[in-house]
């Protein structure tokens, strides 16, 4: 299969690692890394995106063709849109992967998907990873993520290096596709309670509650909720700066109504990332459903 010699021991921890996205997330990624010591190869299919990522980060180099960045890896990390996408590139590349790396695979593509590339990666004796993050870009740059992470503890032991350096916490969930199907849950609680604390804000404001006092009630009890704290600023700010994008949030929701049955709150959370969507805020931050209840909108 590849190029290199087996070995079964741990990563060292300077490692040279492939990453395959250089999306908001993957950019994010390959700085940590890149910050932390390892040589990472920073891979796009547009590869202007991943030169402007490179200029910036030390540590990082953009690669032009996808094959040379996993050459050599000792981790391919994929950090796409979708499992489409991931079984595309990783088709083109897995050969060229060398006979002792991993393949760490972030994307969001739900336990269907995964359960196909987990598959491709068996087919070509690749050790496998699926291992989505909850977080985004901020937690990416200072190593917060927290891994959400299925495989063989042996495989996770030897990634381990790029995880501790990228994640505050490895959460083993499983041998399989777990990990896929844990995120898919966590980012509809996400869009779930982010369209929620929307409304309810809406709701504060017809009852003439001022919004800091809410937030100061939920503080003091066991109702607050960081994330969604955090997005009041936000949504009162109209600051939409890309960070998990609305469109991505939704193409998670459709994931998880393919994967289960009929949700009423699901259809809800998805009428208003369409909407949100309609209304050009597709590449804005989550927060950007609150658009939708402003007066001026």
């Amino acid at each position: 299969m590849g190029t290199g010699n087996r070995n079964e021991g741990f990563l060292s921890h300077a490692s040279t690692v492939a990453v395959l996205g250089a999306g908001a997330l993957g950019a994010a990624m390959a700085t940590r890394l890149g910050d932390t010591g390892h040589e990472v190869r920073l891979w796009n299919r547009t590869e202007e995106r991943a030169r402007a990522v490179a200029e910036h980060a030390a540590g990082v180099t953009a690669v032009g063709e996808v094959g040379d960045a996993v050459s050599g890896a000792s981790v391919v990390l994929t950090v796409l849109r979708d499992g489409d996408a991931v079984a595309d590139v990783m088709s083109d590349a897995i050969d060229r992967l060398d006979n002792d790396a991993v393949w760490v695979q972030a994307s969001t593509v739900g336990p269907q998907s995964a359960g196909a590339l987990a598959a491709l990666a068996r087919d070509h004796g690749v050790a496998y990873l699926d291992a989505p993050v909850s977080g985004s870009t901020a937690p990416a740059l200072q190593g917060k993520l927290v891994w959400l992470v299925a495989g063989p503890e042996d495989v996770i032991a030897r990634a381990r290096p790029l995880l501790d350096d990228l994640g505050s916490s490895v959460l083993h969930v499983g041998t399989g596709v777990e990990g896929s199907a844990v995120k898919l849950a966590v980012n509809a609680w996400m869009a779930a309670s982010t369209v929620a604390m929307s409304d309810v804000l809406a709701l504060c404001d017809a009852l003439g509650v001022d919004h800091a006092t809410f937030v100061r009630v939920l503080e003091a009890g066991p109702l607050a909720m960081p994330y969604e704290l955090q997005k009041v600023g936000l949504m009162d700010d109209s600051s939409y700066a890309p960070g998990f994008a609305v469109q991505l949030a939704l193409k998670d929701i459709e994931l998880a109504e393919a994967a289960a049955a009929p949700s009423p709150l699901l259809q809800v959370v998805r009428d208003r990332l369409e909407a949100t969507v309609a209304a050009g805020h597709d590449n804005d931050d989550l927060a950007a459903v609150d658009y939708l209840r402003r007066p001026s909108s």
